[in-house]
């Protein structure tokens, strides 16, 4: 067995510290530090980092919410509070670039606190993996597990028709040397994984199925072994609905920077 590597993760009080700066902030999101399933995408990118030799930083417990499942839910009171306690910190630190692997993180601190007083550029993990591989920083095996894979990739709705990113993951899937099937809803048209707008958190509304339960059907009808996916929520609930069409043993769900992460060699 393969010995597990760890990796010091630096904060931004640290380099402060230490009167150094970073080129990215590396925002974790609330899934990616609590929930143990993305814990493992957090691993994997930060491993992706400190592979191609990136200076990041983590704020770890200066972090907060962005506040996105509160505006959503209709509490915009918290939703400023919680922003502009980020922003505050933020900026103390001058920050100036940040990279999530969270859409929901992506869009709030891109679109929705620059409002507040909080102007970053912000980049998603699925667009800055792409960079990583045109710079060619990022070199795939030709023998990874996933090469002539089928494989479909789901489009998150705040990445995807919220802010326009559809190519990015996908030049990531093709770089895997996967084949890649598309769902018959996708892109523009793709469809809500059942999660966003507050709903992961609440009970659904009265109908005949589960959202998370039809999307998956679409992904299945593909044929893939591998549905991929660049959100947490995204993540969980078509883990959920595999469970459901007891499929879970046959096909994986996993994040663009875990499958990269794997093809590059990198042990999680």
């Amino acid at each position: 067995m393969s010995e597990t590597k760890t990796i010091k993760v630096p904060t931004m009080a640290e380099m402060a510290a230490n009167g150094e700066q970073p080129e990215i902030l590396f925002w974790v999101g609330c899934a990616g530090a609590f929930d143990d399933r993305y814990k493992k995408v957090t691993r994997a990118f930060t491993m992706i980092l400190d592979h191609v030799g990136i200076k990041y930083a983590v704020l770890g417990t200066e972090e907060s919410c962005t506040g996105d499942p509160a505006k959503r839910a209709g509490n915009e009171f918290l939703f400023q509070m919680q922003a502009i306690q980020n922003i505050e910190v933020l900026n103390a630190y001058q920050v100036k670039k940040i990279v999530t692997a969270c859409p929901h993180c992506f869009n709030t601190l891109k679109n929705e606190y620059p409002d507040l007083g909080g102007h970053y550029e912000v980049i998603h993990h699925a667009t800055f993996l792409q960079q990583l591989l045109d710079e060619g920083k990022i070199r795939i095996k030709e023998d990874n597990a996933y090469h002539k894979m089928p494989m479909t990739y789901h489009d998150s709705c705040y990445l995807g028709r919220g802010n326009g990113i559809f190519e990015a993951p996908r030049a990531v899937v093709g770089a895997l040397h996967a084949e890649a099937r598309e769902m018959k809803r996708c892109r523009t048209k793709g469809m809500c994984c059942g999660a966003g707008g507050a709903q992961m958190f609440k009970e659904e509304e009265a109908g005949t199925t589960r959202v998370n339960f039809e999307r998956i059907e679409q992904a299945l009808e593909t044929g893939a072994d591998v549905v991929a996916t660049a959100c947490p929520f995204c993540m969980t609930m078509l883990t959920d609905g595999l469970k459901e069409k007891e499929q879970e043993d046959k096909v994986e769900v996993a994040d663009l920077a875990e499958l990269i992460a794997s093809a590059t060699g990198l042990q999680p």
